[in-house]
């Protein structure tokens, strides 16, 4: 969920041609609600939380936030020649993988950056913030020229707001004290509704982004898919029900697993989902709130697409594929356990009339899908191809977004993508069933 790049049009940004904003004042008031949101989540951390790194595939919140800016600089900027760079050092430095941007700092020892400090980090920031609001303020022309850029960044940064959620939770959760990030706050006591079947007719299907609105360009072009006729569980599967496969030796059941699945289970000695501390006689998790008991009712969470893909042949269903999960979300309102609500931990589901529980928020749902171009797909040209092309294998593909994802980031078409064996991300389960 690393990202992007500059200048490539409607391919990565808008779907609708390239237009100066309705309204000036609304954007800028857009750009600093996104900007400021990133510092508001690094907030509580100190410098030393800041600057560490747990894991090569986790980056420092420090690099989060400058990386974000130095996208902002780098594709939307510097495309103007009167523009100076903050610190032409940073291109080296916070470059994700851009490989026609130029050389860059190894991702596995982005921990080691020490310096520039977190204060230069902020103060970049602020600059670039600044230089953004100027130019939608006060250079128009260039502005029509280069809208569709900026929402890219914008959408960008959220992508990084969501990994710094991510990557301090994995940092702490690797801390022997198990300090917490921030209070989650509190949701009633309550027993999820019954899992249950939707049912969805098969035939031909519209799949892809539609409208006006901003979308990657993985979520392109438009397309038909044939869907085979479908049944959808009506909530996520829950921390009980996971348990009941943990405890029927479900990671000691050859024939449940894929072979990578099955060998990651005894390299990596996995016995129960990550933040459980591997053990099942331990009724308490790691969350952003520090060592908690364990909410049976509440959704699983941190599994791999292996994990998630073993517990459904145990139940007697599968992983729905992507379209066919598209195709249910799709009249369903984007609204649910996401940032905006500041929990940033899975919430026990609350039948609310909506037939489909859970669809957005909570966590990101693996799909059966490999992660691969829609047809007729082609990368933009340029660096800005790299944001997403350049990744369509070996990945699996998720839907839904999680507590961790913007509310206004996610819709029906959004595709996230991670190796099957990633457990740190909000990940969790919906099943499906041929009807």
């Amino acid at each position: 969920m690393e990202s992007a790049n500059a200048g490539m049009g409607t391919r990565l940004g808008m779907t609708s041609a390239s237009k100066a904003p309705d309204s000036c004042n609304a954007l800028t008031k857009r750009i600093r609600s996104v900007r400021t949101l990133s510092e508001t989540l690094a907030a509580s951390l100190t410098p030393e939380d800041c600057c560490a790194q747990s894991m090569p595939d986790a980056s420092p919140t420090k690099w989060h936030l400058a990386h974000s800016s130095w996208f902002f600089e780098t594709f939307l900027l510097a495309t103007s020649a009167r523009y100076r760079k903050f610190d032409p050092s940073f291109d080296y430095l916070f470059n994700s993988y851009y490989e026609a941007v130029g050389a860059r700092h190894p991702r596995s020892a982005r921990g080691l950056l020490t310096r520039p400090s977190l204060a230069d980090v902020m103060s970049y920031r602020q600059h670039i913030t600044e230089q953004i609001l100027e130019l939608v303020e006060t250079r128009h022309g260039e502005l029509r020229d280069m809208a569709s850029v900026l929402e890219l960044g914008l959408q960008h940064e959220q992508q990084h707001q969501e990994l710094i959620i991510t990557d301090i939770k994995h940092l702490l959760g690797s801390n022997p004290q198990l300090p917490a990030y921030h209070d989650v706050p509190c949701q009633p006591a309550s027993d999820a509704p019954p899992l249950e079947w939707l049912s969805f007719q098969g035939g031909l299907r519209a799949v892809g982004h539609t409208g006006d609105g901003f979308a990657f360009d993985n979520e392109l072009p438009r397309h038909r898919a044939f869907l085979e006729p479908y049944q959808l569980a009506t909530r996520l599967v829950t921390n009980s029900e996971y348990l009941e496969f943990v405890l029927d030796g479900g990671y000691s059941r050859p024939e449940l697993w894929l072979s990578d699945g099955l060998h990651l289970v005894a390299e990596q000695n996995w016995s129960a989902p990550l933040y459980w501390n591997g053990r099942v006689d331990d009724s308490h998790v790691f969350t952003l709130a520090g060592l908690q008991s364990l909410v049976l009712q509440e959704p699983v969470c941190h599994v791999s697409y292996y994990e998630a893909e073993a517990f459904a042949r145990w139940a007697g269903a599968r992983l729905p594929t992507e379209f066919e999960w598209e195709n249910a979300a799709t009249e369903v309102p984007v609204m649910g356990n996401l940032l905006n609500l500041r929990r940033m931990h899975p919430a026990v589901a609350v039948a609310e009339g909506e037939p489909l529980l859970q669809v957005f928020g909570d966590v990101w749902e693996w799909t059966a899908s490999a992660y691969l171009p829609f047809p007729g797909y082609r990368p933009a040209a340029g660096a800005l191809g790299e944001y997403n092309g350049k990744f369509m294998c070996n990945q699996m593909v998720l839907r839904g977004g999680s507590c961790a994802t913007p509310i206004d980031h996610v819709r029906p078409s959004y595709r996230n993508f991670f190796p099957a064996g990633t457990r740190w991300q909000f990940t969790g389960i919906r099943l499906a069933r041929s009807a």
